[in-house]
């Protein structure tokens, strides 16, 4: 009998003691597993996070919906007033637009003030090869008539070819037809500009005198003969002198003072 009992206590003894190592084993091996990424840590891991975030966003949905329909009136509100910033932001280049006109017509009046003049806009530009010519917003109501001279603030525009009630067509002076009799400013020498092809800011001096001494950048101006331009109006500058084997027939390139690819407001000379 007893010798049953020691038995059974050696027996019990010796599984307690497999079991707890069997137990100190097992934590080991899942210590390190977890520590060497296994697959299946990871997964539960993955698992656990999502379902964490969920819960979380679940939770505070309500203030998250709030903050959008507040962000959205706000996103109305900034259009809004961007869009008033965009409406004065135009009023504003209107009205400086308008106030560059008036102070150019000012300029003009004040500079030509021995001459009768009545302000027009340029309101079409057919600005061609050949034929250069504009239309202005004056016309007979105007006391617009033809044979009028046109000037800008630079300088020489052309004549008025044509009236209507309303508008005006003025040949300028890069027109191939036109002819104006010049005079160099700086020698006091006669010539007749002329319009060139494929030109629209640039003119032919031709007749030069051949004892006139004409040198880059003299300054040419009308010379008041032939009935339509008055005297002294400033038409450009002598941008090259092209000299001949015949001197007689030498000739000068003008600038003219006027670009007219920008011309918007000009007046027409009515005495």
């Amino acid at each position: 009998m007893n010798k049953n009992k020691k038995s059974t206590v050696v027996g019990i003894v010796i599984t307690s003691l497999i079991l707890i190592f069997l137990v100190v084993v097992s934590n080991t091996r899942i210590e390190k597993m977890s520590q060497n990424g296994n697959p299946l840590t990871n997964f539960v891991n993955s698992i656990q996070s999502g379902l964490v975030y969920l819960k979380n966003k679940i939770s505070g949905n309500s203030t998250f919906f709030v903050n959008l329909e507040a962000m959205k009136e706000e996103n109305e509100k900034l259009k809004t007033e961007n869009s008033e910033l965009e409406q004065s932001l135009r009023e504003l280049e209107i009205l400086k637009a308008e106030n560059a006109t008036l102070r150019e017509y000012v300029n003009l009046t004040d500079k030509y003030t021995e001459y009768t003049t009545h302000p027009a806009y340029v309101i079409q530009s057919d600005i061609g090869n050949y034929s250069k010519i504009v239309t202005i917003n004056a016309g007979k109501k105007n006391g617009i008539g033809v044979n009028m001279t046109v000037i800008s603030d630079k300088g020489l525009v052309g004549y008025v070819i044509s009236v209507a009630e309303d508008t005006a067509k003025v040949q300028t002076i890069v027109d191939t037809s036109s002819s104006v009799a010049s005079t160099i400013s700086t020698t006091g020498d006669s010539i007749i500009a002329k319009g060139i092809i494929d030109s629209n800011n640039e003119m032919k001096a031709t007749f030069i005198p051949t004892e006139a001494n004409v040198l880059e950048g003299d300054n040419v101006e009308t010379s008041g003969i032939g009935g339509i331009y008055p005297k002294g109006i400033h038409i450009g500058t002598v941008k090259q002198v092209v000299n001949t084997k015949n001197i007689t027939n030498r000739y000068a390139i003008i600038e003219t003072a006027v670009d007219f690819s920008k011309l918007e407001t000009v007046l027409v000379i009515t005495n």
